[in-house]
């Protein structure tokens, strides 16, 4: 096929890609080491290229050619020879775990800068063009987070926002919102990014020893979307886990009779809206969108009835024949919460506060709390994308993997929210990606542009390939076959030529 002439930049994707070190072999598909994989666009050529992250872990694994760091759903044990004396200490140590800085989840941009992410304290920096692993960067020496999410957010001025953990800090846990700024003054350079880090608004855990978990979050042109949900960690399982011999993944608790509470955060006055807003039990780990109309605030998630997601990744539960084990007992729903900011206080106890044409309620509760239930946009899909320019804004499109009820896509589609319309993409025995949507120099739509998936193969004589789409009309464009084993990979993000740092800078 053709690449459209004006796509020129680059691809960037990250991922788990080794799962055995040695004899060992890690438990779960999100703990493998992180493999970066490229495609370089230029003069309508693609060229390909991966590399291991370079991290301390993978560092330290190779070289004792065992699983020597723990990840979350495998836990790992020195070596069993050590007297008894050091086997006690690393049993204490591991009390507040060191965490690993396998970054596999997604690429983060800060300023002119790439780096690799996960969901712990470390991100790494990385060069795109050649996929070297550069400095490692411990969040926690600039802000009291202990972890962060791994989708982070931009604004208009460049600035990185992202919300982290604080665990039991001055006998506070709490989630921490920050912002980094994209530049710093010419005398200060290496990592001061992150020296000019800044707390926006810290939200207190309902509880001290059992946070939530959360993966991502929303904005809005002037709020911070944070879901405080039910799928909790348990802080005093997770500092006994090392000597019980379980993974820290066991520690993470599913309270089904619980609510879900929403946060809202002014990003202009840094404080919290003070009316308390909750809605049912549920499990989310992507946010698609959020935006503001007529004093509501409008945002749209895909969610779990139950943490099956987490579970059917388990490496054990992949390579079974039977498909029952690898089964999602919960489908992913695209679900529209309706949130009314400005109403009337007088308003009748039992009434819907949403003035908005939704099936979306909102529900005042005796106590003056809100009780909201979603309007459901649509059913099975994950991986949500979106042209990145209506972040924050009204929009129609998105762009996502197609997950029934097994976890392994095998479409992607692009789905139109006011028409309920979908397009599909998919062939036999491909797997594709998260799609990443790229607008086109001189967009006029929403959809103009094209979309990017890596496609891998499981009928092993087929070889993988990067994908190019009309987002328009979802049609095929052109592909590039690449002569390689690829992994499916989780996320990354397309880096447009101009955003480059020349390789003499």
């Amino acid at each position: 096929g053709q690449l459209p002439p004006w796509l020129q930049g680059i691809l960037l994707r990250n991922g788990p890609g080794m799962h055995t070190i040695g004899d060992t072999k890690y438990n779960h598909c999100f703990d493998g080491l992180a493999l970066l994989h490229s495609f370089t666009f230029k003069n309508g050529e693609v060229y390909y290229r991966s590399k291991y992250l370079r991290s301390d872990t993978f560092n330290s694994n190779v070289e004792a050619n065992r699983i020597v760091v723990s990840e979350f759903g495998t836990m790992a044990y020195p070596d069993p020879c050590r007297n008894i004396f050091a086997k006690a200490f690393s049993y204490l140590s591991h009390a507040i775990p060191e965490f690993t800085d396998n970054c596999l989840i997604n690429i983060m941009k800060t300023g002119d800068d790439f780096y690799a992410t996960s969901e712990t304290n470390f991100i790494r920096k990385i060069n795109p063009q050649t996929l070297e692993t550069l400095e490692k960067v411990d969040y926690s020496k600039y802000v009291a987070v202990n972890m962060a999410t791994s989708h982070p957010h931009y604004d208009s001025d460049g600035n990185t926002l992202n919300i982290g953990t604080s665990i039991a800090d001055k006998g506070k846990t709490k989630y921490v919102l920050f912002k980094i700024p994209p530049s710093v003054p010419e005398k200060e350079k290496k990592n001061s990014c992150f020296k000019h880090l800044e707390v926006l608004c810290s939200i207190p855990s309902r509880s001290l020893l059992h946070p939530s978990y959360y993966h991502s979050f929303g904005i809005t042109e002037n709020y911070v979307v944070f879901i405080e949900q039910p799928l909790k960690l348990d802080l005093i399982k997770m500092a006994t886990a090392y000597i019980r011999g379980v993974n820290w993944a066991s520690c993470l608790v599913y309270h089904k009779e619980d609510k879900t509470w929403f946060h809202f955060v002014d990003r202009k006055t840094k404080k919290e809206v003070s009316t308390k807003f909750y809605t049912d039990a549920m499990v989310l780990f992507h946010h698609v969108n959020a935006y503001e109309e007529d004093g509501h605030i409008i945002f749209d998630i895909i969610a779990y009835t139950d943490n099956s997601l987490y579970d059917t990744f388990y490496l054990k539960n992949l390579s079974k024949d039977s498909e029952e084990s690898s089964k999602l007992t919960s489908m992913p729903t695209c679900k529209r919460f309706v949130v009314p900011l400005q109403y009337d206080k007088d308003a009748e106890v039992g009434s819907n506060l949403v003035t908005l044409p939704s099936t979306a309620t909102a529900v005042k509760e005796k106590d003056g709390s809100l009780y909201c239930q979603p309007e459901i946009l649509c059913e099975g899909m994950e991986q949500p994308r979106i042209n990145y320019d209506y972040n924050g804004k009204k929009y129609k499109y998105i762009f996502a993997t197609e997950a029934q009820w097994t976890p392994v896509p095998t479409k992607i589609v692009k789905f139109n929210i006011q028409t309920k319309e979908m397009l599909y993409w998919g062939e036999d025995h491909c797997w594709p990606s998260e799609p990443i949507f790229v607008p086109s120099p001189d967009a006029r739509e929403e959809d103009d542009g094209i979309v990017l998936t890596c496609v891998v193969m499981s009928d092993a004589k087929g070889a993988p390939f990067l994908l190019v789409l009309d987002a328009k009309t979802f049609k095929e464009l052109g592909r590039a076959t690449v002569d390689v084993d690829m992994h499916l990979d989780l996320h990354g993000m397309f880096i447009p030529e101009k955003d480059l740092k020349t390789e003499t800078e």
